[in-house]
């Protein structure tokens, strides 16, 4: 169990929590062409992670980038412009790394730049985001609350952006949140700090997994 002496409005509820898994794509390792650093380095966590939740049997869902014609950042549009392509459609470096998912699938992207999110497990799904947050301009809020979510636990890719973008939507769409420190990369005890004093949960993959189990 975790520790029921926090907030009674914050703690996580690991019985009604899915795990989102962000911008976790071969484009984005560190010797990717838009690496971040220290992302290979927890692919192990996230890979431990994601087989925590399978176990729990809880929803887990990658959210991932598909860079498609002008639906550019306005921060990269003019790299864009001068020729750089990165997690392209039918492209490897869009894949989600192998040892992510439960089974060996090719991603959809013209199913998921239509909004429509692909399953690929039991409880398992990818949906694509235009931009920083896992929740701007998806059906991620839907698809969470039609399953009966009220926790969201964020893992994953480069933390000052798209995880802790993903994490203030979270809080603001009233989820209880958590962030998986040893399962994401660019993580600092400085960032951290900025997300409890919004309400999120820092826990490890240790946690969770005795959360869960005991």
């Amino acid at each position: 169990m975790l520790d029921t002496n926090r907030d009674p409005h914050t703690t996580p509820h690991l019985d009604s929590a899915a795990l989102v898994v962000i911008d976790v794509q071969n484009d984005f390792l560190d010797d990717g062409p838009l690496g971040v650093a220290g992302t290979k380095d927890r692919l192990s966590e996230i890979e431990r992670l994601t087989k925590v939740f399978r176990r729990a049997g809880r929803p887990i869902v990658h959210a991932i980038r598909l860079y498609h014609g002008e639906d550019v950042d306005t921060v990269r549009r003019t790299r864009f412009d001068a020729g750089e392509r990165v997690v392209q459609p039918h492209t490897e470096g869009a894949d989600i790394p192998r040892k992510l998912l439960p089974v060996d699938v090719r991603l959809k992207p013209e199913q998921l730049m239509s909004g429509e999110a692909q399953r690929i497990g039991e409880q398992e799904l990818v949906v694509w985001k235009p931009r920083w947050s896992a929740f701007h301009r998806t059906n991620l809020d839907a698809i969470l609350r039609g399953l009966g979510v009220d926790t969201v636990v964020v893992a994953g890719c480069n933390f000052p952006n798209c995880p802790r973008a993903s994490l203030f939507d979270a809080t603001e769409l009233d989820y209880r949140a958590a962030i998986v420190t040893d399962a994401t990369s660019a993580v600092t005890p400085e960032r951290i700090r900025d997300m409890v004093a919004i309400g999120v949960v820092p826990l490890t993959v240790d946690e969770l997994e005795k959360g869960f189990f005991g």
